[in-house]
């Protein structure tokens, strides 16, 4: 451990200057807590946007949009973003996408998360088995929907949201950027570390680590190797024997 390391240590007080440092805290975690409520009240009064009927392809073929939902009523998008033929892609969509394995609660919601991406099926499929991504990928490769909820082939990502109310699809919520950072647990328990991020534009005490920004980030290979079909075996073992 380096000697910068070994420093940034946050100060030792008794337990009940403690308790008081951490009960000024959560005075102002619930009311982000809080401010988040309604936020999400605010989110389900947006009004909508009825969609075209695009065609989108799958593993087997075109098909419908309508039909992604699966005779689910809501869907939540992932446009995942895409340079055709490169080997590796984007690896903020990369490494944040592999953290959604476990997608069966939306059942219950009357949902479904899937993946769309401007890249042709063909690779986006080959790409998903590559870095173990385990949810249902689609292609807009022939069709102007990503252009058109914010994610244009040779651009960004975007995260989308549709209702389906019969036949008919319409665009509920958007978002992009650091928007989607609130669909990713990695965050969530990093920022709760004594160090945080340690990314250099964060507002931490003197002393305390830094690194560039996204130079703590899994990229592309990272992913590949601790969770695709020949990634690091002994990794996977050692994570499962204390799971």
């Amino acid at each position: 451990m380096s000697e910068q390391i070994t420093n940034a240590l946050p100060p030792v007080v008794d337990r009940q200057t403690w308790q008081t440092a951490l009960d000024d805290l959560r005075l102002r975690e619930k009311a982000a807590t809080r401010e988040l409520d309604a936020i999400a009240a605010q989110r389900r009064r947006l009004p909508m946007v009825e969609l075209p009927d695009y065609t989108l392809i799958g593993p087997d073929g075109p098909i419908r949009l309508v039909d992604v939902f699966d005779e689910r009523s809501q869907l939540i998008v992932y446009n995942h973003m895409w340079s055709d033929g490169a080997e590796w892609q984007c690896g903020g969509c990369t490494g944040l996408t592999s953290q959604y394995v476990r997608l069966g609660f939306l059942d219950n919601y009357d949902a479904r998360f899937v993946i769309v991406t401007n890249g042709p099926i063909e690779e986006a499929l080959a790409y998903k088995a590559k870095v173990g991504n385990t949810m249902d990928w689609y292609s807009s490769s022939e069709s102007p929907f990503g252009a058109d909820v914010g994610a244009p082939p040779g651009a960004g990502f975007a995260v989308n949201v549709f209702l389906r109310d019969g036949g008919k699809v319409y665009r509920t919520w958007h978002t992009d950027g650091r928007g989607t950072e609130q669909l990713s647990y990695s965050f969530a328990l990093i920022d709760v570390l004594p160090w945080g991020r340690q990314e250099e534009w964060q507002d931490s005490p003197e002393g305390w680590p830094k690194s560039p920004t996204y130079s703590k980030w899994l990229d592309s290979p990272d992913v590949a190797r601790l969770y695709g079909p020949d990634g690091d075996t002994d990794a996977r073992q050692a994570r499962s024997a204390v799971s």
